[in-house]
């Protein structure tokens, strides 16, 4: 089979994205737009019954499956944030589906 007919299940591609995006943000200077966003409070309370999963949260979690407690040391170095976010995408870890 040719390497461009297959696909990559959707949530994989969906998670990678996420992660680099997010790497790109913290990047970021603190006076950015999209930094400030990333971690603005809004000061509103949430819905009662089973709290719903934030945009923060899904990508916690993608980076616990991808590089483990040391994931969040690993954003900042851009080089190696690369090499981490590569190596997810070739051995595909982040096809599991989460619980």
């Amino acid at each position: 089979m040719h390497k461009s007919s297959v696909k990559k299940p959707t949530i994989e591609t969906i998670r990678l994205n996420r992660l680099r995006w997010f790497g790109h943000v913290q990047r970021m200077g603190e006076n950015r737009i999209p930094q400030r966003v990333l971690y603005m409070n809004l000061g509103t309370t949430r819905l009662r019954g089973r709290p719903r999963n934030r945009w923060q949260d899904e990508v916690r979690e993608d980076g616990r499956i991808v590089g483990g407690e040391v994931w969040q040391e690993e954003v900042h170095n851009r080089r190696e944030w690369k090499k981490l976010l590569r190596m997810a995408r070739n051995s595909r870890i982040l096809h599991m589906p989460m619980e």
